[in-house]
């Protein structure tokens, strides 16, 4: 027994030690921000994350298309102590109805905010693939993770980009040079029910995303539905683990969307959760493939050692350690 409690001390610094050690994860988090609040909660989960020293979030960009988006964001961030963070729009047109929750963050008490941010509705705000290039262009070669949890619109048109002002190379070349990986909430490769589902993400841009599994460089990982939809975040945790603050944005997000005691999918938590801390066994992995987006939005894998494609996997255990870590990152107060 002592023997083993040895050893398991030694682990634990071993393991402390690399991750203090280790370089922040530079990340881009490509998201349709109100169509659905997990993507709020996977927000407040970078913020949590990088305040821990494990990631730094370069841009925002998103692929929703409301006026909305961007001052919640904006919002969001700012009540993070982050509110520099560069946030870049879409102008595809692609789900511009209104979201059930960025209007929270537009609440104002004697003229001033409720969550104060600096872009303000109608404001204008750089289109979201040149600043990806920006970003980019600026960063280490290989240093970068793109997260993508929305439609796969941005970044297919960065694939088909052209030398600027920030860069001398075309999109995938740039692409190949400057993105490690990319972990997307995109896709379904287990059943649901005995039945295929066709992924919300993927149907309402499946040009893109056609494009993104076809032509994306550089390894894919993507966390598909059926992933989230068996982590359900805790409705306790919405209820209970924000009151260190009078109001705060995101369990208002959450009762704004669907209230509790429903429990709502992790989908975008998933991706999120293994670009910063892929190595930490959280998720098992497919092996390599391709995946194949068919013409009605279906997702395919099919097994290919020469492939840069891998699904993630959650067996019971696993989900409900995820289950937890989500509640208390998500919570965690900010700096």
């Amino acid at each position: 027994m002592k023997n083993q409690i040895t050893n398991f001390c030694i682990f634990f610094l071993i393991t402390f030690s690399a991750l203090v050690k280790a370089e922040p994860i530079k990340l881009i988090f490509d998201t349709d921000m109100g169509n659905d609040v997990d993507d709020a909660l996977a927000l407040a989960m970078l913020h949590s994350l990088e305040s821990r020293g494990e990631s730094e979030l370069l841009a925002i960009t998103l692929t929703k298309d409301n006026d909305e988006v961007a001052p919640y964001v904006d919002a969001i961030n700012t009540f993070y102590g982050r509110g520099e963070i560069p946030i870049g729009i879409t102008n595809s047109g692609v789900t511009p109805e209104k979201s059930r929750f960025t209007g929270v963050t537009l609440e104002s008490d004697g003229g001033q905010y409720i969550y104060p941010h600096d872009l303000q509705l109608g404001d204008p705000a750089p289109n979201a693939v040149p600043l990806l290039r920006e970003i980019l262009a600026n960063q280490p070669d290989q240093s970068v993770v793109i997260v993508q949890v929305g439609f796969s619109t941005n970044l297919a048109q960065l694939l088909d980009t052209r030398a600027d002002e920030h860069s001398d190379l075309e999109g995938v070349e740039l692409i190949s040079r400057k993105v490690k990986h990319i972990s997307i909430m995109a896709g379904t490769f287990t059943p649901i029910n005995d039945e295929t589902h066709l992924e919300y993400n993927i149907v309402q841009d499946i040009r893109s995303a056609q494009k993104l599994a076809e032509e994306w460089p550089t390894p894919i990982y993507w966390s598909g539905f059926e992933v989230g939809l068996a982590i359900r975040y805790p409705a306790v945790s919405i209820e209970q683990d924000f009151s260190y603050v009078d109001r705060h944005p995101i369990p208002e997000s959450y009762q704004s969307y669907v209230p509790t005691p429903h429990e709502r999918p992790t989908w975008d938590l998933t991706s999120v959760l293994w670009a910063i801390r892929e190595s930490r066994g959280y998720f098992g992995i497919s092996e390599a493939g391709l995946v194949t987006v068919l013409d009605d939005g279906e997702t395919t894998f099919t097994v290919d050692p020469a492939g840069n494609h891998y699904f993630l996997i959650a067996d019971e255990t696993q989900r409900e350690v995820v289950r937890e870590l989500f509640a208390a990152l998500v919570s965690e107060p900010p700096d």
